[in-house]
């Protein structure tokens, strides 16, 4: 990955995304069942190139590093790797990156009639209102989390 490091807070280390690379991986054919065992399939010849599969816009894509558990219950964690698409509108429900006065944060965006919510996934945390005074923006939405085990 050829990324470059554009931020860093102790919320989150956004990188530059780079789709110019190619690396096919090989990919199950009909996905893999996390119930009960399916019988083995024979070895079918696919496969995938996460740079295509991961980035839909990638002049407007970057990775963002998680630090942090204020989203934990939404799957999403302290040194997770999220894909970030700023080309993507903001909408109500989504989970975005976003810049609240000085400091970057992830939350689920809730959009009532005449206010905005950024709502956490962990209830030791407090939603936030945002209110005129806020200097806010959506930088980016949220569209794939990376996990290591």
């Amino acid at each position: 990955m050829s990324s470059l490091k554009v931020h860093s807070s102790k919320i989150l280390d956004i990188y530059s995304a780079s789709s110019e690379t190619e690396l096919l991986l090989p990919i199950v054919p009909g996905g893999i069942s996390a119930g009960f065992p399916s019988p083995a399939l024979d070895f079918v010849d696919l496969s995938i190139d996460l740079n295509k599969h991961l980035i839909k816009h990638p002049a407007a894509t970057f990775y963002g590093l998680v630090k942090g558990s204020s989203m934990q219950d939404a799957g999403i964690g302290n040194g997770d790797l999220l894909v970030i698409d700023k080309s993507i509108e903001p909408a109500d429900g989504k989970v975005a990156v976003c810049y609240i006065d000085g400091e970057f944060t992830i939350k689920r965006i809730k959009i009532e009639e005449n206010t905005c919510w950024l709502l956490p996934a962990n209830e030791d945390y407090n939603p936030i209102k945002i209110t005129p005074e806020n200097d806010f923006l959506v930088w980016g939405i949220v569209t794939h989390v990376i996990k290591s085990f």
